[in-house]
């Protein structure tokens, strides 16, 4: 296989876009940033599909599980103890729910059910497109996580604000 030289081009505009994004201030904004701008330039229909080479895709989900399985830590575990009951109920209610409307978008809105389910499912963006791009919808399970979280990340401070006494400024 020959080198993809579309690749770096879509590796600097999601480089670009995740450091323009850092500007924002919001959770997660180089993810996010990175995610818009290397969609809409392939969007964009300038630049051939990325075609990753073999075995790129696995090392990225080794990255990512890593960066995440850091975030474990002694302290977190010891939270667990006495946060597990609201991790538990919350995690189920998060998954039936997910499956509720997965299934009733897929079925009133003609949205392909493995897309609605994935998309309505609990989760980040990188975690759950990894997991549509198993079943060939990762684009579209983006997408619709991408709407979330940048709409969760701009919505949910104000209303904890609104709603939390106390909650007006982050710690720090």
């Amino acid at each position: 296989m020959t080198f993809p030289w579309n690749l770096p081009l879509y590796g600097l505009a999601g480089l670009a876009g995740g450091l323009l994004a850092l500007r924002s201030g919001i959770p997660a904004a180089p993810l996010a940033g990175a995610l818009l701008a290397a969609g809409l330039v392939s969007m964009s229909g300038r630049l051939p599909q990325a075609q990753w080479p073999v075995g790129t895709r696995t090392v990225l989900e080794i990255g990512i599980g890593t960066v995440i399985g850091t975030a474990l830590t002694g302290s977190a575990l010891a939270e667990l103890r006495q946060l597990w009951r609201p991790a538990l109920l919350i995690t189920l209610t998060l998954v039936l729910t997910g499956v509720v409307v997965g299934l009733w978008c897929s079925r009133l809105l003609g949205i392909d059910p493995v897309v609605a389910l994935l998309g309505a499912a609990p989760g980040g963006i990188s975690g759950m497109s990894l997991v549509g791009a198993e079943f060939g919808v990762g684009a579209a399970v983006a997408v619709l996580h991408a709407v979330r979280l940048i709409t969760v990340l701009v919505l949910l401070p104000l209303v904890v604000r609104l709603v939390v006494p106390g909650g007006t400024s982050p710690p720090g």
